[in-house]
């Protein structure tokens, strides 16, 4: 198949990291290996883009090159990454018309308490028409599934469990000895977080499990927690940090994500919130190197990891159950050496990205009329 693939949030190759990034990218990168033409045909941004003039004008002008008959190739299908209130793909929608080309987008997402505020209504609006004019919706949160539902037939929507390649993300051996030897660990328990430091809930999350190694530490806990990410917040999550774990704690940086399985081999678990987390990759990476994980039910663990078979999840309205599933995993290491191996056979059988992306591949035949060739 020819096509015309766009992520209006963040084009491929952003210099900013981030989940989102992540999954547009190896969607993008999985139909390529599959031996399909696959054209990024636009970097243009959409997010706030209808608070924005003089980006409108851009688009429009960004919609006449690509329709161009001049200037446009053949393409069979139009697939999009990512629509939502913020960033409403009005490119996709609009140049799929145009081209008369089935227009699919992966990852829409349908929020119907956007439209109770003014600043966010425009974007409301605009989404919606995006996602009434897509021929199929991929999603991979049930949550978000459940929502579109509500304004489209189940037959334009299917559900694509995320994934990762696992082989890319397996516990080493040399590296879980190196990694702590790197860390002069003895017989700590070590914990280890990860995220982008950026302002908002991404730091307020870093907080949570620094303030919950603090207490744990307080209550006789023997730990050290290994923190992986920068970002703008780094120097404050450091202060916090020092003022209350000191030598407990070390800061990593920014670590390529083909490096992140050393890390995850040294640590005992994974700890996050992800609070308001759309999914949160980093629960699928550190399931697969054999990590139970400690999250919140309400956002992206509760679509990642399986509560009491591959980590255990905290109620976001009480605080204090995440500090106390932290403990539960410090005192009892035969539930993490369980949870930890539960969790490495289930990202194989559930969350494998080349076996799932078929399933993707296959739609889109489908919506085309093309076969396998």
């Amino acid at each position: 198949m020819k096509i015309a693939y766009y992520m209006p949030f963040k084009p491929l190759g952003h210099p900013v990291p981030s989940g989102d990034l992540v999954i547009g990218t190896e969607l993008h990168d999985n139909l390529k290996s599959r031996g399909h033409h696959v054209l990024l045909v636009s970097r243009i941004r959409c997010r706030w883009i209808y608070y924005r003039p003089l980006a409108m004008l851009k688009l429009i002008r960004e919609k006449r090159r690509i329709t161009s008959r001049s200037t446009s190739p053949s393409f069979d299908i139009w697939l999009s990454y990512h629509s939502y209130y913020k960033c409403p793909d009005l490119l996709g929608l609009a140049c799929s018309r145009k081209l008369d080309i089935p227009y699919v987008i992966f990852q829409g997402i349908y929020s119907t308490k956007r439209r109770k505020k003014l600043a966010t209504l425009p974007g409301y609006l605009l989404n919606r028409r995006v996602l009434l004019g897509a021929d199929h919706i991929f999603t991979n949160k049930h949550r978000d599934y459940r929502n579109l539902a509500r304004l489209l037939p189940k037959e334009r929507l299917t559900y694509i469990a995320p994934g990762i390649r696992p082989q890319q993300f397996e516990f080493s051996k040399e590296w879980h000895r190196t990694s702590r030897q790197q860390w002069k660990t003895g017989d700590e328990t070590i914990i280890m977080t990860a995220a982008m430091m950026r302002p908002g809930v991404k730091t307020e999350g870093l907080e949570t499990v620094i303030r919950s190694a603090s207490l744990l530490a307080k209550r006789g806990h023997n730990l050290k927690l290994i923190v992986v990410g920068d970002g703008q917040s780094r120097p404050s999550l450091e202060r916090l940090a020092n003022s209350l774990l000191g030598e407990r704690c070390i800061f990593c940086g920014k670590i390529e994500r083909n490096r992140l399985y050393r890390y995850y081999s040294g640590a005992d678990f994974f700890a996050f919130p992800g609070v308001e987390e759309s999914l949160g990759m980093v629960y699928l990476e550190a399931q697969s190197c054999g990590l139970p994980v400690v999250a919140f039910r309400e956002w992206g663990g509760g679509e990642a990891v399986v509560d009491g078979h591959t980590g255990l999840l905290a109620t976001a309205s009480r605080p204090d159950t995440f500090t106390d599933k932290m403990e539960q995993l410090i005192l009892q290491p035969e539930l993490r050496a369980k949870l930890g191996a539960n969790g490495a056979v289930h990202i194989r059988s559930a969350h494998d990205i080349d076996q799932n992306y078929k399933k993707i591949e296959t739609t889109l035949r489908t919506i085309t009329g093309l076969q396998d060739p």
